[in-house]
């Protein structure tokens, strides 16, 4: 069995990469109308990757607003001819169901959201769940990974598409704006920044990381 295993990383928690698209900015009133989770692993030398992205399309709930300079911006029409959309109460159950599959599979105890300005992304999520009534939610219900600050940490970039760049992250703004294509970027940004810090010697944790940096500066010569 490898001796990097996700579940020791996060403190239990399983990191789920999430992205909406949204008719407005307004959690409570205006539609949710894409939602896309990449759902990652970590191989036997402790790296990331994604391992699985689920994509889904919403049909607006009943009563929603629909702000036209929302639609404008992400090209979304949600009445579009053959639009294969799903009521969120639906989506979001078989997004739920695999993650559950995926938590007992790793033995991660609960996901955590991963997201770009994540908080737009879980209130959009957590209101869905209400509306939906939803009891069993496998997320943390407040905390989360905001992408934006740790690229801000990183690459001193806030922008999804500038951070990518500064990561050499191939990013398309004609393909952005797809809950798709943003969450599966999101997630290669997340990735790499968790595999930098390994790469740096920031995890796993050295038991005896005090003693390990003394006898770096004895041999330096400091």
């Amino acid at each position: 069995m490898s001796n990097h295993e996700i579940k020791d990383r996060f403190r239990g928690f399983l990191p789920v990469v999430i992205d909406v698209e949204t008719a407005g900015f307004n959690q409570k009133t205006d539609a949710l109308l894409e939602m896309a989770a990449s759902i990652l692993r970590m191989d036997e030398n402790g790296d990331m990757y994604i391992h699985e992205t689920l994509e889904f399309l919403i049909k607006p709930f009943e009563g929603a607003n629909l702000e036209k300079a929302a639609l404008d911006f992400t090209g979304i029409d949600p009445f579009a001819p053959g639009r294969q959309d799903m009521p969120e109460s639906e989506a979001i159950n078989l997004m739920f169901a695999k993650v559950r599959k995926e938590l007992k599979s790793v033995g991660c105890k609960r996901a955590i959201l991963v997201g770009h300005n994540a908080a737009f992304d879980h209130g959009f999520l957590n209101a869905a769940i209400e509306r939906a009534d939803i009891k069993r939610n496998p997320f943390h219900p407040f905390s989360s990974f905001d992408t934006a600050s740790l690229a801000g940490l990183v690459f001193g970039q806030t922008v999804l598409a500038k951070a990518c760049e500064a990561a050499s992250i191939p990013f398309s703004n004609s393909e952005a704006h797809s809950a798709k294509y943003d969450t599966e970027k999101t997630a290669e940004l997340f990735c790499e920044m968790v595999n930098r810090l390994k790469r740096l010697g920031g995890w796993p944790l050295v038991e005896n990381a005090e003693e390990e940096s003394m006898e770096a500066i004895f041999h330096s010569g400091k």
